[in-house]
């Protein structure tokens, strides 16, 4: 489990549940009924998230939000939740203060990615990044060998068919990992390892090589922020053959 820890503030024990379902199998939490007693567990402790219902009895999550501000009690980041509001109401809680805003009924999907994006942006960079950056995403002399032997229209079909892939087996990881089924991810990110390898995706490759070995070593502790950061990479390959010269002839 991840030693981050979240604030759950929300008057509902029902959606106080299903917070401590989804948050709690990736990160630590406590939960408050009401602003006054968030407020008090700021005090007492260290969170590094807050989620914060908006309408609440005793004190609401909008004027908790300001005296959180005003007496400076916390710097983490506090995501609005709200079951009386949609997307279009995002800037209006970003203007009040807010870090972000998330729409009940809860998709933990979103959820999760929305908690992972603010819990993680403070965060130092894996080591295991900069050995990546140093390496292009696409091996361009891999991809000049493979147009030896036929058009650019096929082997472009082929990148596709792996960010195709790819994107599927994350879809499958995600799933073992909200389950907390660790081990299991292995033999996908091998499949994506050995593919990216053979196609020239150099920075996809160098990360799941290293992704591997944590799973491998039950080194579990950076499960989650490796997975989204993989699919980050994935993201980022597939517009780099969108936009590659050789493949877009």
């Amino acid at each position: 489990m991840n030693s981050k820890k979240v604030l759950i503030v929300d008057d509902n024990a029902l959606n106080r549940r299903v917070f401590e379902h989804i948050i709690g199998q990736l990160y630590l939490f406590e939960t408050a009924e009401n602003g006054k007693v968030a407020l008090e567990k700021l005090k007492e402790g260290k969170f590094d998230l807050i989620l914060m219902d908006i309408q609440m009895t005793v004190l609401d999550g909008i004027n908790t939000l300001k005296i959180i501000k005003n007496e400076q009690i916390c710097l983490c980041p506090v995501i609005a939740v709200s079951a009386y509001a949609n997307e279009s109401d995002r800037d209006y809680f970003l203007a009040t203060g807010f870090d972000d805003f998330i729409p009940k009924p809860i998709k933990p999907k979103l959820l999760l990615e929305c908690i992972d994006k603010h819990i993680r942006k403070n965060d130092p960079v894996p080591e295991s990044n900069t050995e990546q950056d140093t390496e292009p995403e696409l091996n361009l002399k891999v991809v000049k060998q493979l147009l030896r032997f036929n058009t650019a229209e096929n082997i472009r079909s082929v990148y596709d068919e792996f960010v195709e892939e790819s994107m599927q087996i994350l879809s499958e990881m995600e799933s073992l990992i909200s389950k907390e089924q660790f081990a299991e991810i292995g033999e996908k990110i091998h499949i994506i390892k050995g593919n990216s390898g053979t196609l020239g995706a150099l920075k996809v490759y160098i990360f799941c090589q290293k992704f591997e070995k944590d799973i491998k070593s039950l080194n579990f502790e950076n499960t989650l922020e490796e997975f989204l950061y993989l699919k980050t990479l994935i993201q980022s390959f597939k517009s780099k053959i969108q936009t590659s010269q050789l493949l877009n002839p």
